[in-house]
């Protein structure tokens, strides 16, 4: 590894540090440093199993303890054994913690935004924050099954839809790509698989099912920021997996020879090119796959 590389990872640690204010006895003036704020902000997303406060801030047992102790002095949260099971236990803020905590994420709000007033092209610098989100973190993505009109597939579908236009030079419609209703690609028919890290989807994809041994795979997406970290495989491997258990035999996918990427995994996973199947406006290149 180069040392200019490494310099340069130094330099953005020290950078952020200072810019989240890592290096104040109290942060964002409310008292208290960041550590214990960051602790009350997970469980004020929902974190509140004790386990779960561990691995999403990594921390070690002994620490995540004394911020809880702190927490609890300051009556801003409650600790109790987990009613679903005795052995662990759970967190959650008390009416002072949940007021602690809007006030917190309006002030954080606030830095947020003024960070993003210092960059001409805000876009781009929340791009490049997305990539290294996505690099830090992508141990916590979580693949999860869910229903195609949620907000997260939806966030997903239009990146997917705006991607294709910009990749193909055209108004990609999901509707006239063939958008499967709803219990196609719901189960006992088919699903559809979101990848996300916390609230941030960074991936997609569907089984579009009609109750026979034949499906097709459809909306496969990764976000920019999460490519080349291996999660496309990861989420090909989900629906084909998905589809073994509804019993489905055979998959295929249409796809466009501009996909360069995507037809490269296809390819590698095993799946085998086929005559055009549907009459699809978009695609050229059609694959299937024997399970």
């Amino acid at each position: 590894m180069q040392i200019d590389n490494i310099s340069r990872v130094r330099n953005f640690g020290r950078s952020v540090a200072v810019e989240i204010g890592a290096l104040e006895d109290s942060f964002l003036d409310r008292g208290r440093p960041l550590g214990a704020a960051r602790v009350l902000n997970a469980i004020g997303l929902g974190y509140q199993n004790l386990s779960e406060l561990r691995t999403i801030l990594k921390l070690d047992t002994g620490l995540l303890s004394r911020l809880l102790r702190s927490l609890e002095a300051e009556g801003l949260i409650e600790t109790n054994p987990n009613p679903a099971d005795k052995r662990s236990r759970v967190t959650r803020l008390t009416e002072a913690g949940e007021k602690e905590f809007g006030i917190y994420e309006q002030l954080s709000n606030e830095r947020a935004a003024n960070i993003l007033e210092r960059h001409k092209d805000a876009r781009r610098l929340l791009d490049a924050m997305d990539i290294v989100t996505v690099a830090l973190s992508r141990e916590n993505i979580v693949f999860e099954e869910m229903d195609y009109t949620s907000d997260l597939a939806t966030k997903c579908l239009n990146a997917f839809a705006a991607e294709l236009s910009k990749r193909l030079k055209v108004e990609f419609d999901l509707k006239k790509s063939g958008d499967p209703g709803l219990s196609q690609m719901k189960q006992p028919l088919g699903t559809f698989v979101v990848a996300r890290l916390g609230d941030f989807p960074v991936g997609c994809v569907g089984v579009k099912g009609n109750g026979g041994a034949l499906a097709e795979i459809k909306r496969m997406w990764i976000a920019p920021a999460a490519r080349g970290l291996g999660l496309a495989h990861q989420l090909m491997t989900s629906a084909e997996k998905a589809a073994c258990a509804l019993g489905i035999k055979t998959l295929r996918l249409d796809t466009n020879s501009t996909l360069f990427e995507a037809i490269s995994l296809y390819r590698k996973m095993g799946w085998t090119e086929i005559d055009r199947f549907n009459d699809d406006p978009y695609p050229d290149v059609f694959f299937e796959k024997h399970l």
